[in-house]
Parts: C-alpha cells; sequence; structure tokens
C-alpha cells in the first residue's frame, strides 16, 4: 500500500476496530476483560479499536464470541487480509476490466499480464521494505487472475517491449528462460501482439519511462503511469493523444511481431 507521512491507517483497520469496539460496549465487556480474554495488554487492545494497529483474527473470534455478535465481527476477517495490489494500481485494475483495447511500453520488466507464477514471485519478493509472504502470494494470485483477460479474443492487446527486458534474469536462468518461452506462448494468441524495441535504438519514444494506454467500451481512452508511490490515469484528450503519438512511433521503431518472435526465439536458444 502506498503511504506518506500523513497516510490514515486503512478504512478496514479503523472500522473494524470501531465494530468491536461497539459490540463490546453493547455487551458490558470492559477492554481490561477484553484483553485478558485475547492474551493481549489492554494498550494493544485500545490500538486495535482505533484503528492504529490491524485488529487481529484471533481478537475477532474472541471478541465475536464474548460480545455475542453471532459471527459479525468474525465476517470482517476477509477485509483485513492484505491488499491483492499496491492501493494505488487499484483504480487501474477497474479499467483494465473494461477495456477493448490496451497498448503497454515496458523498459524492465516483463508487463504483469504476460509474467510467469515464479517471475512475478520473484519480482515481489526483491520489493524493499519487504513485503509479507502472504502479501506476496496474495499479488500474485491477483496477477495470475488478470492474465485471464488475455482469454477474451474481443479484446486486444499490444506489447513493446525493450530487448533489455529479454536479457534480465530476474530469478535465475530457468526462471528467466520459462518467462521468455512463456513469452512466445502468448504471442501466438491472435489478439496479443509483442513487439521488441531493440538496445540499438535508445533514442526512442520511450526514453521518459513505461506506460499503458486503454481504450474502454464506452470509448473513453485513457493513460495510466506508475511512478514511485504512486500511479496516475489520465483522460484529457491532449494528454492521451501525447502517449498515443509516442506509443505509435514505439511500433514504428520496433520489430515487428513476426521478427520480435524470431529474436526472442533466438534469446531462448542461447540461454
Amino acid at each position: 500500500m502506498a503511504t506518506n507521512e500523513n497516510a490514515q491507517p486503512p478504512m478496514a483497520w479503523r472500522y473494524c476496530g470501531n465494530q468491536i469496539k461497539l459490540w463490546r460496549g453493547q455487551a458490558e465487556v470492559s477492554r481490561e476483560e477484553l484483553a485478558a480474554e485475547v492474551g493481549y495488554s489492554a494498550e494493544y487492545v485500545k490500538s486495535m479499536e482505533q484503528g492504529r494497529r490491524k485488529p487481529t483474527v484471533h481478537l475477532l473470534r474472541v471478541a465475536d464470541q464474548l460480545c455475542g455478535s453471532r459471527g459479525l465481527l468474525t465476517a470482517a476477517e476477509e477485509y483485513l487480509n492484505p491488499d491483492k495490489c499496491t492501493s494505488y494500481s487499484a483504480d487501474y485494475m477497474l479499467y483494465e476490466l473494461d477495456a477493448v483495447a490496451l497498448y503497454f511500453y515496458q523498459a524492465s520488466l516483463v508487463p504483469g499480464l504476460l509474467q510467469t507464477e515464479t517471475y512475478a514471485r520473484n519480482l515481489l519478493k526483491g520489493c524493499w521494505p519487504p513485503l509479507s509472504e502472504e502479501t506476496i502470494e496474495r499479488r500474485v494470485s491477483s496477477r495470475l487472475e488478470r492474465q485471464a483477460l488475455l482469454n477474451e479474443v474481443t479484446r486486444s492487446f499490444s506489447f513493446v517491449i525493450s530487448e533489455r527486458v529479454l536479457h534480465l534474469a530476474y530469478g535465475g536462468g530457468e526462471v528467466h528462460k520459462a518467462q521468455m518461452a512463456h513469452l512466445l506462448k502468448a504471442g501466438e494468441r491472435r489478439n496479443v501482439a509483442i513487439q521488441v524495441l531493440l538496445d540499438r535504438d535508445m533514442v526512442n519514444a520511450g526514453m521518459n519511462g513505461p506506460f499503458i494506454l486503454l481504450e474502454t467500451e464506452q470509448h473513453e481512452h485513457l493513460v495510466y503511469v506508475e511512478v514511485p508511490l504512486s500511479g496516475l490515469i489520465y483522460a484529457e484528450p491532449e494528454k492521451v493523444r501525447v502517449m498515443r503519438q509516442r506509443y505509435d512511433k514505439l511500433l514504428q521503431q520496433a520489430l515487428c511481431p513476426r521478427e520480435s518472435t524470431q529474436f526472442i526465439e533466438k534469446v531462448v536458444e542461447n540461454l
């Protein structure tokens, strides 16, 4: 989750903590009594009731029984799970679901929709500060679920990938080789075009960094740009037009899909 110095704790924490406090009050159970039952200090329970700390599943279950909420408190467990994606990309995910055409330019990583499970997991394990194992697994699962979009042949996908992406062996040789083979397989889909931008073209239309263009069923045209700790979606026609022009130029500068397939095949042969 993207954070800054003024960030509030997640709303789910605050709402759940407040519900524990309300149910405890209605049942006339003191904070000290609940703390004794759950094995926490009263101050620790207070911090969870105020939403400053994530309420634990153990606290929810004990409070549910002690306060007679009959499952209404434990029902919050699902909403306290780690985020499936970074908070700033959540809006983009909603637009992605509605998109009929998507255009990706990536300069350093294989795009998420084309990543293997192992490649994705290795990338997430490299995040800093480190993510919990639970968060990593949920985000890997979410990324793989998103890839089902590729099966919808009425959606079209265009990927321009810098050559260096084909040589960066995140996770080691075997992981990298499997990822390159996966790229080739994905490129066989008739609704997917993968094009390689050679390193010889270092001066290119993508020098300002990766971006994604989307066209929705409602004929909206959007641009998504991700930067450290933030993601921005632009809908202003002039900004979309600039990025569309950049992407069109990238398509001209990159190898065509057939040549790109041959290039990736040679990379795999040399691994």
